[in-house]
């Protein structure tokens, strides 16, 4: 499920949108998800000054929020 939000949003947000990626790497008690984009997609899901990456890390918190781990998202 957070998955699928955090691919949606990053689909509406790029150019190339079949080369969003998503991984989830469970840790001990946090969920890491992976965002991988298009190079050139790149600064359109960070956004200036982070904002985009921030307000994206903020929904997938908020949406985290009935689990007993933290979530966390690395766009790399």
């Amino acid at each position: 499920m957070m998955k699928a939000l955090i691919e949606t949003i990053a689909k509406a947000l790029v150019d190339h949108p079949d080369e969003v990626r998503v991984q989830a790497v469970d840790k001990e008690k946090t969920i890491v998800y992976a965002l991988s984009v298009h190079p050139d997609d790149m600064g359109k899901v960070i956004g200036k000054q982070g904002r985009i990456a921030k307000a994206l890390r903020t929904v997938v918190t908020a949406a985290a929020v009935d689990t007993d781990k933290r979530v966390t998202v690395e766009i790399v």
